[in-house]
């Protein structure tokens, strides 16, 4: 029989690892194995941006919140507009070639005795397509009905039906050329529009 000379062993309970001590309770004997259990940690959460650091221009308190600026935008005063678009005072008048305002210059190419007024403007106006249209338009269109007239000639009455429809015509066409020049749209006539439409986009 072999003879277990090992020293005395206690039992291993005794031997066993005690858990560290509840959090807040210190212990002059025990302490956890890593030091960063055994130092006090002060957790700092970083500070809650608040709306009112968001001052961009250093404008003070008086600056708009980050989610007022849509209810600024929108509650903010808008410029009375007159008809279909800008006022017109915003009518630009210093793009085009004559130097005229816009919407008067697209008038005088069904005012000045067309088709006479639409071949001048397309001789002297090279820089706006707004009044180009209008001056194509009424070229075309009042240069088929001078040539109605001339077939026509022949019968007063249906010489003079035509001449109140040139006035009603002239005047609508005036009246739409200095509307839509705040917004450039183009009033096209039947057939006439958008061939000066195609014949402006081709040059």
């Amino acid at each position: 029989m072999a003879a277990n000379f090992a020293p005395y062993q206690d039992i291993p309970e005794t031997q066993r690892a005690f858990s560290p001590p509840p959090q807040g309770v210190s212990s002059p004997h025990i302490h956890s194995p890593r030091t960063s259990l055994d130092r006090t940690r002060n957790v700092i959460s970083p500070p809650s941006r608040n709306y009112e650091q968001y001052d961009y221009f250093g404008a003070g308190n008086d600056s708009p919140l980050p989610e007022d600026v849509g209810r600024v935008a929108w509650s903010a005063p808008q410029p009375a507009s007159t008809g279909f678009g800008r006022p017109r005072e915003e009518v630009d008048m210093f793009t085009t070639s004559l130097g005229w305002r816009l919407d008067y210059e697209a008038m005088l190419a069904y005012l000045l005795l067309p088709p006479a007024g639409g071949v001048f403007l397309l001789v002297m106006e090279h820089q706006s397509d707004y009044v180009r249209f209008h001056a194509w338009q009424s070229s075309l269109l009042f240069a088929f009905v001078f040539v109605i007239h001339v077939i026509f000639s022949w019968s007063s009455f249906i010489s003079w039906v035509l001449f109140v429809g040139d006035v009603a015509g002239i005047g609508w066409l005036t009246w739409r050329a200095y509307l839509d020049a705040a917004t450039l749209d183009r009033y096209e006539v039947p057939f006439f529009g958008p061939l000066a439409s195609s014949i402006l986009d081709d040059e």
